[in-house]
């Protein structure tokens, strides 16, 4: 039985794209393993959205070349959206990389592994979700539910459309047998997963409707990430009547200024955003909002620099993904000249991080003094007896649970006693 050892890079799809390909290469009579020592077949599953991401991977590649020091049969290979993004750059610079399959050729991977030839594999089709292919979940409370793939937004900054295709749904009976199974595997939360997961659509079951009918029996259930031009009212119904759905939205806005978001080509004014925020909270009380915050795009001025810090005031995120702008070849942004420096990028990046820590933290802090229900997830690093979760709007919290004994999936209630910027700290209510 061949052995393979997998790393993944990147984001919650990526996840899921891993768990999709183990469980089909388990099918296919791969076993897993955790020591690269013992793999016959080294795949990283990568990302491409970051040039921090390229940069880890193409580090770890060196480093796994020597496993094939003394076993030249052994294949290392590249699967995911930096396998698809740089195909011919990485065939050049890297000798001794053996295949690269991009995301819709996963279904073809066992068949040109066992050819045991060097292969490349990464054509985009219309029709692949994967849809019959049962992945393998790690074990946990939550589990990640791909229910589209691709993108047909094609902002001016992102390759996602370039290197994981056109926007393609699952069909929902697909999508609700994964549900089931995850409840009896015993996962208690699952997350809808797609690149703008509102936009789903089967038939006349769209996102909204899928929501219904998903939450029936479970939980909790969440979902990322959603474009703010698909958040329908159809949608925003669903959110507010569906008790499971928790109150925890990540809503990207990338920036706060009209000029930057035009040339990024969001389809949204910050205005639109702003009311669409206000309906939101106005529909699911208790609302935590998330986001992303791209400085540094081209064009941005001080003044675009200085509306987004002030947009960040008004709505007051609970928590934010923040980055440099990183020009990635083949979007359409790649070719417009850098009109912020790296040093300047830096100075902004800097003031959003502060600036959304202190609002999280003042949000926490307002938190403290109440009870808030917690799903258990397993040991906090706190030490012994400490155990970690996450309440509805996904806030992190650790609690001493003492002689109790708490299993990972179990639901209990905590006090809040004090909070930071990203913790909760509490105490079991009852003990």
């Amino acid at each position: 039985m061949p052995v393979v050892y997998l790393e993944t890079y990147g984001c919650q799809m990526n996840l899921a794209d891993t768990e999709l390909l183990l469980g089909h290469l388990g099918r296919s009579g791969y076993a897993r393993t955790d020591d690269p020592s013992a793999a016959d077949v080294l795949l990283l599953n990568t990302c491409a959205i970051r040039e921090h991401a390229q940069e880890r991977v193409m580090s770890r590649l060196g480093e796994l070349r020597h496993y094939k020091a003394g076993r030249p049969n052994v294949q290392i290979g590249l699967a995911g959206c930096l396998a698809q993004h740089l195909r011919d750059r990485l065939l050049a610079s890297v000798p001794f990389l053996d295949f690269i399959v991009g995301p819709d050729s996963y279904r073809r991977l066992p068949e040109l592994l066992a050819q045991g030839a060097a292969f490349v594999d990464v054509r985009l089709g219309r029709e692949e979700t994967y849809s019959d292919i049962t992945p393998e979940r790690a074990d946990g409370v939550r589990a990640w539910i791909s229910i589209m793939r691709g993108c047909d937004k094609f902002c001016s900054f992102c390759v996602v459309p370039y290197v994981r295709g056109r926007e393609r749904s699952l069909p929902a009976s697909a999508v609700l047998e994964q549900v089931r199974a995850a409840v009896a595997a015993g996962h208690r939360e699952v997350v809808f997963l797609g690149q703008t997961v509102n936009a789903y659509r089967d038939g006349d079951v769209d996102f909204g409707e899928l929501l219904r009918r998903a939450s029936a029996g479970l939980e909790r259930i969440r979902f990322t990430s959603p474009h703010p031009c698909d958040m329908t009212e159809a949608v925003i119904a669903a959110i507010a009547e569906c008790d499971a759905v928790c109150p925890q939205l990540h809503l990207p806005v990338q920036s706060g200024a009209d000029t930057v978001l035009a040339r990024m080509e969001r389809g949204y004014t910050t205005e639109q955003y702003l009311r669409l925020v206000e309906r939101l909270r106005a529909s699911k009380p208790g609302l935590a909002l998330n986001t992303d915050i791209i400085v540094g795009f081209p064009g941005e001025s001080e003044g675009d620099f200085e509306a987004t810090l002030e947009l960040m005031r008004e709505v007051r995120y609970d928590n934010a993904f923040m980055f440099k702008y990183s020009r990635r070849e083949h979007t359409k942004s790649f070719a417009w000249p850098e009109t912020v420096s790296e040093a300047e990028k830096g100075r902004r990046l800097q003031a959003v991080i502060e600036l959304q820590e202190r609002i999280a933290a003042e949000i926490n802090q307002e938190l403290i003094g109440q009870s808030v229900p917690v799903l258990v997830e397993g040991p906090a690093r706190r030490g012994e007896g400490w155990r970690a979760g996450k309440t509805p709007q996904f806030k992190t919290a650790v609690f001493a649970a003492g002689a109790a004994t708490i299993a990972r999936g179990t639901t209990v209630p905590v006090q809040v006693r004090s909070a930071t910027a990203h913790t909760l700290v509490c105490e079991l209510r009852g003990a």
